[in-house]
């Protein structure tokens, strides 16, 4: 888990130029920005250990984002560097764009907390990403992992946008989910069976 993963292929930093309708939404609506906070609470069927191995950020995500996510936030690329402890940064790369997240807590097999230092995407006028963390509770035989997002969010009114934002946010969160799982199906599928042979009854 501590190693930079692709989630496709691009380019460097570039500044990004927003979509029109991106323009139109920031001039119309942005005022002071609200501080909010989105969590999402997910079982697995694993010990915290394992769970903890499968972490990965919504940039390193194998696959193409579910319709919502493309829609309303730029295609992830790929990240740089590790998560390999307090203070180490990482750098998620866009198509057009990027952010900086930089580790702030670390405590495996149970939490890991980071915040968002640079974000260069072209939806600064609407959202502005500041932090998130994945914690992992032991539940019985298994874990669960609780994914909490916060961002300043810019556009008014906040009866209108918030629900929007929250079902967003929520999509990412089980975007990442699900990208875990897989991982998880995928380490499940390389543990082989011996080649099969006949009963101890009939074996001479």
């Amino acid at each position: 888990m501590m190693s930079g993963r692709n989630a496709g292929s691009g380019t460097g930093r570039a500044r990004p130029h927003p979509e029109g309708w991106r323009r139109v939404v920031s001039w119309l609506f942005a005022q002071e920005a609200v501080i909010e906070t989105v969590a999402t609470r997910v079982r697995f069927e694993v010990s915290p250990e394992t769970a903890w191995n499968l972490i990965m950020f919504y940039e390193e995500v194998p696959g193409r984002p579910p319709f919502l996510l493309r829609a309303f936030m730029p295609c992830p690329v790929r990240t740089e560097g590790t998560k390999t402890g307090v203070g180490a940064t990482i750098r998620c790369i866009y198509k057009g764009g990027d952010l900086v997240k930089r580790i702030t807590a670390i405590q495996p097999p149970c939490l890991i907390r980071f915040e968002v230092t640079d974000q260069c995407l072209g939806i600064e006028g609407c959202v502005v990403a500041r932090g998130g963390t994945y914690m992992i509770e032991r539940n019985g035989d298994g874990a669960d992992i609780v994914l909490t997002t916060r961002y300043s969010a810019y556009l008014h009114p906040r009866f209108l946008w918030n629900p929007l934002e929250k079902l967003v946010t929520g999509q990412l969160h089980r975007h990442i989910l699900n990208g875990m799982r897989s991982s998880l199906s995928e380490i499940s599928c390389d543990v082989r069976l011996p080649a099969e042979r006949p009963p101890i009854s009939e074996r001479h």
